[in-house]
Protein backbone atom coordinates (compact mmCIF):
# COMPACT_ATOMS: atom_id res chain seq x y z
CA UNK A 1 0.00 0.00 0.00
CA UNK A 2 0.86 3.69 -0.90
CA UNK A 3 2.48 5.29 2.04
CA UNK A 4 0.76 8.24 2.87
CA UNK A 5 2.26 11.92 3.52
CA UNK A 6 1.37 15.31 4.58
CA UNK A 7 2.18 16.29 0.88
CA UNK A 8 0.20 14.09 -0.75
CA UNK A 9 -3.15 14.79 1.15
CA UNK A 10 -1.94 18.72 0.84
CA UNK A 11 -2.18 17.56 -2.64
CA UNK A 12 -5.62 15.94 -3.00
CA UNK A 13 -7.08 18.88 -0.72
CA UNK A 14 -5.54 21.63 -3.16
CA UNK A 15 -7.62 19.93 -6.15
CA UNK A 16 -10.73 19.51 -3.94
CA UNK A 17 -10.77 23.37 -2.80
CA UNK A 18 -10.12 24.11 -6.81
CA UNK A 19 -12.96 21.96 -7.28
CA UNK A 20 -14.93 23.58 -4.63
CA UNK A 21 -14.20 27.28 -6.14
CA UNK A 22 -15.38 25.82 -9.86
CA UNK A 23 -18.94 24.45 -7.99
CA UNK A 24 -19.31 27.52 -6.40
CA UNK A 25 -19.06 29.64 -9.12
CA UNK A 26 -21.19 27.71 -11.23
CA UNK A 27 -24.19 28.23 -8.51
CA UNK A 28 -23.46 32.22 -8.49
CA UNK A 29 -23.87 31.58 -12.45
CA UNK A 30 -27.31 29.71 -12.10
CA UNK A 31 -28.49 31.97 -9.32
CA UNK A 32 -28.23 35.10 -11.58
CA UNK A 33 -29.85 32.99 -14.31
CA UNK A 34 -32.75 31.97 -12.17
CA UNK A 35 -33.28 35.71 -10.82
CA UNK A 36 -33.76 36.74 -14.10
CA UNK A 37 -36.37 33.93 -15.12
CA UNK A 38 -37.56 35.54 -11.58
CA UNK A 39 -37.95 39.14 -13.61
CA UNK A 40 -39.22 37.76 -16.78
CA UNK A 41 -41.93 35.76 -15.26
CA UNK A 42 -42.95 38.73 -12.84
CA UNK A 43 -43.32 40.81 -16.49
CA UNK A 44 -45.23 38.15 -18.01
CA UNK A 45 -47.64 38.40 -15.03
CA UNK A 46 -47.97 41.91 -15.12
CA UNK A 47 -48.55 41.85 -18.71
CA UNK A 48 -51.40 39.25 -18.37
CA UNK A 49 -52.77 41.15 -16.10
CA UNK A 50 -52.55 44.45 -17.83
CA UNK A 51 -54.43 42.67 -20.54
CA UNK A 52 -57.09 41.16 -18.33
CA UNK A 53 -57.94 45.03 -17.57
CA UNK A 54 -58.15 46.06 -21.11
CA UNK A 55 -60.21 43.31 -22.50
CA UNK A 56 -62.37 44.31 -19.19
CA UNK A 57 -62.71 47.61 -20.07
CA UNK A 58 -63.53 47.01 -23.38
CA UNK A 59 -66.12 44.30 -22.03
CA UNK A 60 -67.98 47.01 -19.81
CA UNK A 61 -67.30 49.47 -22.90
CA UNK A 62 -69.45 46.86 -25.32
CA UNK A 63 -72.25 45.98 -23.08
CA UNK A 64 -72.50 49.98 -22.73
CA UNK A 65 -72.56 50.55 -26.57
CA UNK A 66 -75.32 47.29 -26.46
CA UNK A 67 -77.36 48.88 -24.49
CA UNK A 68 -77.42 52.21 -25.73
CA UNK A 69 -78.12 50.84 -29.12
CA UNK A 70 -80.92 48.38 -27.73
CA UNK A 71 -78.99 45.06 -29.02
CA UNK A 72 -80.95 42.16 -27.11
CA UNK A 73 -79.37 39.02 -27.51
CA UNK A 74 -81.79 36.60 -28.09
CA UNK A 75 -81.47 33.03 -27.73
CA UNK A 76 -82.05 30.58 -31.16
CA UNK A 77 -84.23 28.35 -31.10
Amino acid sequence: MAEVSNELIFEVLKQVQQRLDRVDHKIDEIKSELNALRGHQISMQQDLQNVYGILGRSDVRLEHIERRLEINEVPAQ
